[in-house]
C-alpha cells in the first residue's frame, strides 16, 4: 500500500536540501539562520510521522515550529543573491558557484522558449490535477492483494504528490532538460522567492484548531447569545457570514475561521435553535470565509505567492483585484443562506 507519509518524507528530504544549500550560499545575507530555518522544516515532516505513531515525544517538534516562527518573525529568512530577469546570459550561475546564484533561465531566455514551445509549457502543469482526480476518484477502488493500493482517506493528497513528481521528468522530456539537477535548482528558488509564506497556510490552519480546543467558539456564542433577539434569522445570518469573512481576514484561512465561528454561531444558533438545514448552512458559511481570503494578505497562498511568482510592484495589487467580487460575493452568500436554508 502506498502511504501517504511517504510523500511528507520526500518533502522534508528537499526542504533538507534547500536549507543546506542556502546555508552553504555566501550570496544570501542571513544564510545561517535561512538554512535554520528551511532544515528545521524539513526534519518536521519525518519526525512528525513517529510523534503521530507515539514512539517519539512531541515537544521536539514544538520547539522547531516555534523557531521556524521566531526566525521568520525576527526577520532573520532572507533570499539568496538572483540575476534573474535581466542580462543576455542564457543561464546565471548555479548553486555551487562563486557568486551563489540560484540558477535559472533570464527573462529574455524565458521568453524565446515560451514562444518556441507554445502551449506545451501547461502539459506538466495539467499532469497535475489530472492524476490528483484520478487518485481521488478512481484510486480508492484500486486493490492489490485484497488490500488497497492508496492509503484511505487520503488518496488526494497522495494524487497530488505523485502528480507533482511524475510531472517533472514530463517536463524535462518535453523540454530536452537532462539534468535531474535542474528541477532542484528552481525549485530551490521558488521556495526562497515564497519564504515564510510557504509555511502560513498551515500555521494558520493549527492556530485555528487551538482557538477551537480553547473555547474561543463558546466564548463567542455565549456573547452572541446574549446580544442577539430570539427568533432574529436574518441578523443572525448576517452575523454568520460577515462573521466568517472578518475571522477569515484575521486569521487567514477560512479553514481555521470555521470550527470557531460554527461553533459559536452556525450550529447552537442557525441549526439549533433556528432548524436550519446544516449542510447549506456550513457550505454558505464556508463561502462566505472565502470571500475574507479574497481581501487578506494572510491568506499567504492565494495573495502574497502571486505577488512573488509575477513579481508584482505592490504587495496588495492581487488583493485590489479581488475585492470588488469577494463583497458582492458576500452579500450573496447572505441572501443564498437566508432563503435556501430556512
Amino acid at each position: 500500500m502506498i502511504r501517504v507519509e511517504w510523500f511528507y518524507w520526500v518533502m522534508g528530504f528537499f526542504f533538507l536540501v534547500v536549507g543546506a544549500l542556502v546555508a552553504r550560499d555566501r550570496s544570501n545575507p542571513r544564510r545561517a539562520t535561512s538554512g535554520a530555518f528551511w532544515a528545521l522544516l524539513g526534519l518536521c515532516f519525518p519526525y512528525s510521522s513517529f510523534v503521530v505513531a507515539q514512539t517519539a515525544p512531541g515537544w521536539p517538534l514544538g520547539l522547531a515550529i516555534v523557531a521556524i516562527a521566531a526566525i521568520a518573525g525576527t526577520g532573520r529568512l532572507a533570499r539568496s543573491g538572483s540575476a534573474a530577469g535581466g542580462g543576455t546570459a542564457a543561464v546565471v550561475d548555479g548553486p555551487g558557484s562563486p557568486t551563489g546564484r540560484a540558477g535559472t533561465t533570464l527573462l529574455a531566455t524565458r521568453e524565446v522558449l515560451a514562444a518556441r514551445f507554445g502551449n506545451r509549457l501547461f502539459i506538466p502543469v495539467l499532469i497535475i490535477p489530472v492524476v490528483t482526480a484520478l487518485c481521488a476518484t478512481v484510486g480508492k477502488d484500486i486493490t492489490v492483494g485484497g488490500q488497497p493500493l492508496l492509503q484511505s482517506g487520503s488518496e488526494t493528497v497522495i494524487g497530488l504528490a505523485a502528480a507533482g513528481i511524475i510531472a517533472v521528468p514530463v517536463g524535462m522530456w518535453l523540454f530536452r532538460q537532462r539534468t535531474p539537477a535542474l528541477a532542484l535548482t528552481e525549485g530551490r528558488r521558488l521556495t526562497e522567492d515564497l519564504g515564510w509564506a510557504l509555511v502560513l497556510p498551515q500555521l494558520l490552519s493549527v492556530l485555528g484548531l487551538v482557538f477551537a480546543t480553547a473555547g474561543v467558539g463558546d466564548a463567542i456564542g455565549t456573547t452572541v447569545s446574549a446580544v442577539l433577539p430570539d427568533g432574529a434569522l436574518l441578523p443572525a445570518v448576517i452575523l454568520y457570514c460577515v462573521g466568517m469573512a472578518v475571522f477569515t481576514v484575521v486569521m487567514g484561512n477560512a479553514f481555521a475561521a470555521f470550527p470557531v465561528l460554527t461553533a459559536a454561531i452556525g450550529y447552537p444558533v442557525l441549526v439549533e435553535a433556528m432548524g436550519g438545514n446544516p449542510p447549506v448552512v456550513f457550505a454558505i458559511g464556508m463561502l462566505s470565509g472565502y470571500c475574507g481570503t479574497l481581501c487578506t494578505p494572510m491568506a499567504a497562498n492565494f495573495n502574497v505567492v502571486p505577488v512573488a511568482l509575477l513579481e508584482l510592484k505592490s504587495n496588495y495589487a492581487v488583493i485590489r483585484q479581488q475585492i470588488p467580487t469577494a463583497v458582492p460575493l458576500l452579500v450573496a452568500n447572505v441572501v443564498l443562506m437566508y432563503f435556501l436554508a430556512f
